[in-house]
């Protein structure tokens, strides 16, 4: 059984530890505990993680956040995994700073990303964790706020939260969406304010 774990972000050391990299950032944790290394890949780095007889195919599109979906699309096809079996890593203005939500479809919320593998998949039946970045912004300073890196307070929040979401894509493989779900998104942080 395989499953294609997609981080999103982007590449360069302009983006490095910002808010839109969330994805990256909970990806590379999850290779980090399972003592794997990325490699350079066609549109992505890419690594395998074996989990209880389970492979977990781990990508962090190198497209920029754009075109994730071409990534995404690729590996799909190459790995020959099913719709099911996907999960992405993706940042949500919508949730505060930490809060983890995981949904086995949805809008793509106005997220470049998301529009670009809904695009290139033609569907939005896939699993997403949503990771909240908070919404701490102006006016008209979205984007800034979006690609500003992270505040050494937020960022002692951030640890934790970023080892739950790892806990969260290893039920995924394990246990499937419900169950992760019935787990993971009763937890009060995991609380959608909008629900």
């Amino acid at each position: 059984m395989k499953y294609l774990i997609v981080g999103l972000g982007n590449i360069g050391d302009e983006y490095e530890d910002t808010r839109h990299n969330i994805g990256f950032i909970v990806a590379d944790a999850l290779v980090q505990e399972g003592k794997a290394v990325f490699k350079a890949e066609r549109h992505a780095a890419m690594t395998k993680l074996s989990v209880k007889g389970r492979i977990m195919v781990v990508i962090k599109p190198t497209t920029y956040m754009n075109l994730s979906g071409k990534a995404v699309r690729y590996w799909m096809q190459k790995e020959d995994i099913p719709l099911e079996n996907i999960l992405v890593i993706v940042d949500d203005l919508a949730l505060p700073l930490g809060a983890l939500r995981m949904r086995k479809k949805g809008s793509d919320g106005g997220h470049n990303g998301l529009i670009s593998i809904i695009e290139h998949i033609e569907s939005a039946e896939f699993t997403r964790i949503r990771f909240g970045i908070g919404n701490d912004f102006a006016k008209g300073y979205q984007v800034d706020y979006v690609l500003g890196r992270w505040t050494a307070e937020e960022t002692k929040t951030l640890i934790p939260r970023v080892k739950e979401a790892v806990e969260m894509i290893r039920s995924f493989v394990l246990i499937g969406p419900d169950r992760t779900m019935n787990v993971f998104n009763k937890r009060g942080e995991g609380k959608d304010p909008k629900e």
